[in-house]
């Protein structure tokens, strides 16, 4: 009892201060540890960034100025000045080739004094005239070797060494020797730095980029692709913490090295990302994270190993209840079955109670059968005669007759077959109309019989509604039996059938009979206030449960002059509710 005031859901206070504490301890140990490592990761990158630019500055320089030699030997060479006096140029394209192998130039072009090529080591450009191009006209300028860069069409750049070749003090041709500046392009690419090599104008030359050429950098770095290998790079790992940023590349901060090249005015930049910081700093952190998880991990199982007794008793108690849903599942299934029972049995009473009104008019309409049938037996002797007589136009109106009562005994039975077989599931769309006119027909032996003034008042336009017809009609027909049984002791027998449309369809069932009691029980099963004999109480029941199923309802009261009037409410159909709208 002394250690319930310490004690919050079972467990102890001492365990939870413990967890704060590491929690509190994680977050400043991991926050030092990221600031610590990030500049000192970072100061180790920008170290690294600067001597890779020293490389890459002193690798271009060594090619220009390996190459800036070759002009001036190539010009002095009397192999070629001998092709250019003599016209001679069939070993000239080989001799270049020899050279271009041995130096490692890109290519060699040699052209005479019209500027059209007369032999190079790419035997295509063979023939073609480069009068216009800078190469040719600088060098033709100068007495030295010139350097020269051209733009090609494709957006590549030549950059390239000329030197006029002079005979007697005469220009006789130009030797152009291609430096190869792309292979180191291609040696960048392989690393997460993006590097650029612009002019003395600040016009990018040479880049890891293709859509920087020909752009000063802060054009390039406004266009920079997104998709890019900086871009990736920094997408390896999620930001922690700040950067000491020295420009923002999309957005992105990155690490900015500059350095110049010493060749005209030529400067060399990276952009180095903090992906290598990122992921060095992030494997520390992880360890260190790992490290306080086991921690915390330790401190769960101390606290564990008490509640193990409760997990225990918990256990069994979910055993227990596992029981008791399994014996509540079956109980389940058993009260579903029997709904199951309870519902066939339904729609049997419903259909009984169709057979049973089914019977009370077969004899009506034997009567109407009879009529026909007597009628049908005296066309048949006036044909018989009209024939001995000679007479056949006579005879076959008589058949005419004969033909139009079989017609109306058929209608009889048809209205009778449907009545009697069971109803379907599926709704369809229905003319209320049509099903009062139906019911109507089927009853009138009854109510003349009964000698019962019907009214009717029926819409002139189709009243549409998603409905089951025989069902339907079944519960219209067993209204209107009702109506004749509450009007047997009146001397002036009525019944009125209304239908009314406004938002939705209303059936009303009006008689002057003595009026309705018990309306709170009157829907009920087995009740009725029919004689012993006439009834068991079912119809208005199984009529309320149809209308129900048919998405209505159907209410009872007692009119103001006397009386009882039903009601049978239903929805429009979708199509006549976008008619009335």
């Amino acid at each position: 009892m002394s250690d319930t005031p310490f004690k919050s859901g079972g467990t102890p206070w001492r365990a939870r201060l413990a967890m704060v504490f590491l929690v509190v301890v994680a977050v400043i140990v991991i926050w030092w540890t990221n600031q610590f490592l990030t500049a000192r990761f970072t100061e180790t990158t920008q170290s690294r960034a600067e001597v890779r630019l020293a490389l890459y500055s002193g690798n271009i320089l060594s090619e220009l100025q390996r190459n800036q030699i070759v002009p001036q030997l190539l010009a002095r060479d009397p192999t070629l000045i001998g092709a250019l006096n003599s016209s001679d140029f069939s070993q000239s394209s080989s001799r270049l080739i020899e050279y271009r192998d041995e130096i490692g130039a890109e290519g060699l072009l040699l052209m005479d004094g019209d500027g059209r090529a007369v032999a190079a080591t790419d035997r295509a450009l063979i023939g073609s005239i480069h009068r216009a191009e800078p190469y040719y006209v600088e060098a033709s300028r100068s007495n030295d070797t010139v350097f020269t860069t051209s733009l090609l069409e494709s957006g590549g750049r030549v950059f390239a060494y000329s030197r006029k070749i002079e005979a007697q003090g005469e220009m006789i041709g130009v030797i152009m020797v291609e430096v190869d500046l792309k292979k180191f392009e291609s040696s960048w690419a392989g690393f997460t730095d993006a590097v650029i090599v612009a002019d003395s104008e600040g016009t990018i030359i040479l880049s890891t980029e293709a859509r920087w050429r020909g752009l000063t950098e802060e054009e390039a770095l406004s266009v920079r692709p997104a998709q890019s290998a900086i871009e990736r790079a920094f997408r390896v790992t999620a930001r922690w913490g700040a950067l000491p940023a020295d420009t923002y590349l999309q957005g992105e901060a990155v690490m900015r090295q500059e350095s110049r090249i010493g060749f005209q005015g030529w400067n060399i930049t990276s952009f180095t990302t903090y992906a290598g910081v990122r992921e060095r700093v992030n494997s520390v952190l992880a360890l260190e994270i790992m490290g306080f998880a086991i921690l915390m991990a330790l401190v769960f199982y101390l606290v564990s190993r008490k509640a193990t007794s409760r997990l225990r008793f918990f256990q069994r108690e979910s055993a227990e209840l596992r029981q008791l849903n399994v014996a509540l599942q079956r109980e389940i299934a058993e009260r579903e079955k029997a709904e199951r029972h309870l519902e066939v049995a339904e729609q049997t009473l419903q259909q009984s109670s169709k057979l049973a009104a089914l019977g009370e008019m077969s004899a009506a309409v034997s009567h109407e059968l009879n009529q026909p049938l007597a009628a049908m037996k005296t066309y048949l002797a006036g044909a018989k005669l009209l024939l001995q007589r000679r007479r056949p136009d006579e005879a076959l109106s008589s058949f005419q007759r004969i033909d139009d009562l079989i017609e109306r005994m058929g209608a009889i039975t048809r209205q009778l077959k449907s009545y009697a077989r069971k109803g379907g599931d599926a709704f369809e769309a229905i003319d209320v109309r049509d099903s009062v006119s139906s019911a109507l027909s089927m009853m009138e032996p009854q109510l003349r019989r009964g000698d019962v003034h019907i009214t009717t008042s029926l819409p002139r336009d189709p009243v549409i509604v998603e409905a089951d017809r025989i069902r339907l009609e079944q519960v219209l027909v067993n209204l209107l039996r009702n109506a004749l049984d509450a009007t047997k002791a009146s001397n002036d027998r009525q019944v009125k059938l209304l239908v009314t449309v406004g938002n939705e369809v209303v059936i009303t069932v009006r008689d002057n009979g003595a009026g309705i009691e018990d309306l709170e029980n009157l829907f009920e099963p087995f009740y009725t206030t029919k004689a012993p004999g006439d009834g068991v109480g079912l119809g208005l029941a199984i009529s309320s449960g149809i209308v129900n199923d048919l998405g209505g309802r159907l209410t009872a009261r007692n009119g103001q002059s006397g009386g009882a009037v039903f009601e049978i409410t239903l929805p429009l159909a979708a199509q006549s509710t976008e008619a009335a709208e």
